[in-house]
């Protein structure tokens, strides 16, 4: 008898011990953001009307029809006047940068927004156990993560990622490899420093499809401490729920879309082609269809399975239009039930307003995007974080509150993540002394009535004025 109770007690035991040893593992497995600091340039890198039509002026590879086309960019970019761009801008050498420019454009950045953010959180650069640097456009040696390691005095076992060539996309690509190696690790310290290096990679040819970029991007950046330690969950303003990568490389049209290459004349640059709505969009459907289940309430996908059903049963009895494409954003779900924020990348104006339409979302919700957009740019990867600080200073984000951050880059990728608001937040971060500022009464562009006289001039006798005054 005591023989065969021991032989029921054992597996017992066994499954209490493994239940117990999964429960303890997944306490480790959290991923959770401390502390965030975006960067905030000095005002004597600010980009003003008079100061773009200088550049635009000293760029004697443009011609009217060139002019014509960056007007009608940066007019309806929905960019405004105080974004920023690196310090070799100012000095009139774009068109012949050095790698010093880009290494200390980049350790500005570094030394400002690491700081910040190790300081206000109370944690020293030794206690760092994993470091990430995505910057896309710039490789150093050493490399750009060594670089910070050597400032800030880390240890020597700290383990350090650099990436590159990885686009806009790249923040959340640097946040799964630190949610991976949490994984394995328990009570870990984190930093992931994202940003985009512009000093290099000025265009300073005419292909249309190539000073494009020279209008959208600004300079900018984020430091993020992350950490799995679920002693310190208390501390944490952000818990990530869930992450999901979409990379649509495969598909050649895709891949070419957005690819930096030479131009006719062996000017370096970044192409963005026509066909690059259309790839946003298929790895936007894509990616939505994995995330979609694992961010919405049962009871919004049994409703949207509903609506499906219903939709394909009116297609074959042709009561419906042919052609209807189906998925997540033409079927109607309701994200807004799962999510109440939306932080999504400023790539431009019309970014914006196709996931604005795609996802049904009101003013209110792009209000924190399209104010990023204005008032720093397309930061690149980091844009994502200004985004984040916005609704952060306007009060918005509660405990308990869920953002879904969008994001889109080069290859062709879509990346989305879910954070959930640990507690209530309202700090500001770098728009705190100017949040009131948003959002303003008009976001009308100056840039016409600087520059609408440019429509009006004859391709055969256009001359730039030498002595207009900007």
């Amino acid at each position: 008898m005591e023989l065969f109770s021991l032989l029921l007690i054992v597996p017992v035991l066994c499954v209490f011990f493994m239940l117990w040893k999964w429960v303890n593992e997944s306490r480790d497995q959290q991923c959770y953001i401390l502390d965030y600091q975006c960067y905030k340039p000095s005002d004597d890198r600010m980009v003003g009307t008079e100061f773009c039509g200088e550049v635009i002026k000293r760029s004697k590879n443009l011609g009217l029809n060139e002019y014509k086309f960056l007007l009608k960019a940066i007019v309806s970019s929905g960019i405004g006047e105080q974004t920023y761009a690196p310090r070799i801008m100012f000095d009139g050498r774009e068109e012949h940068p050095k790698l010093e420019d880009g290494i200390s454009e980049m350790e500005e950045f570094f030394y400002d927004s690491i700081g910040k953010v190790l300081s206000r959180a109370g944690i020293s650069p030794q206690e760092i156990d994993l470091l990430v640097v995505n910057v896309s456009m710039l490789a150093a040696v050493p490399s750009l993560s060594s670089r910070i390691i050597n400032h800030y005095k880390m240890r020597p076992d700290v383990k350090s990622f650099d990436l590159a060539g990885m686009g806009c996309s790249a923040s959340l690509i640097s946040l799964d490899i630190i949610r991976n190696v949490f994984k394995s690790y328990k009570n870990k310290f984190a930093l992931l420093v994202t940003s985009e290096s512009l000093s290099m990679n000025w265009y300073a040819g005419n292909d249309r499809s190539m000073i494009l970029s020279n209008c959208l991007f600004r300079s900018g950046g984020c430091a993020i401490l992350l950490t799995n330690n679920n002693a310190l969950k208390h501390q944490a303003m952000f818990k990530l729920k869930c992450l999901v990568r979409t990379h649509h490389g495969a598909k050649d049209e895709s891949y070419n879309c957005c690819i930096q290459k030479e131009d006719d004349n062996g000017r370096m640059g970044f192409h963005l082609s026509k066909s690059l709505p259309k790839a946003a969009t298929r790895a936007f459907v894509e990616n939505l269809r994995v995330i979609t289940p694992k961010i919405l309430p049962v009871r919004e996908l049994l409703r949207f399975i509903a609506v499906s059903l219903v939709k394909k049963w009116k297609l074959r009895r042709g009561s419906a239009p042919k052609g209807v494409p189906q998925g997540p954003i033409k079927a109607g779900v309701n994200f807004k039930s799962g999510v109440e924020h939306f932080c999504i990348h400023t790539g431009g104006k019309a970014v914006i307003d196709g996931i604005g339409v795609s996802l049904g979302l009101t003013e209110y919700d792009l209000e924190p995007a399209r104010m990023t957009l204005h008032r720093y740019g397309n930061t690149s990867a980091g844009s994502l974080w200004y985004v984040l600080a916005y609704m952060e200073a306007k009060k918005r984000l509660k405990k308990g509150d869920r953002v879904l951050m969008i994001s889109f880059g080069a290859g062709f990728k879509c990346n989305s993540c879910l954070w959930e608001v640990v507690r209530d937040l309202g700090d500001g971060n770098v728009w705190k002394d100017e949040i009131d500022r948003y959002p303003p009464k008009t976001l009308v562009n100056p840039y016409m009535e600087k520059y609408g006289w440019i429509q009006d001039e004859d391709p055969s006798t256009f001359k730039f004025p030498e002595d207009l005054k900007f």
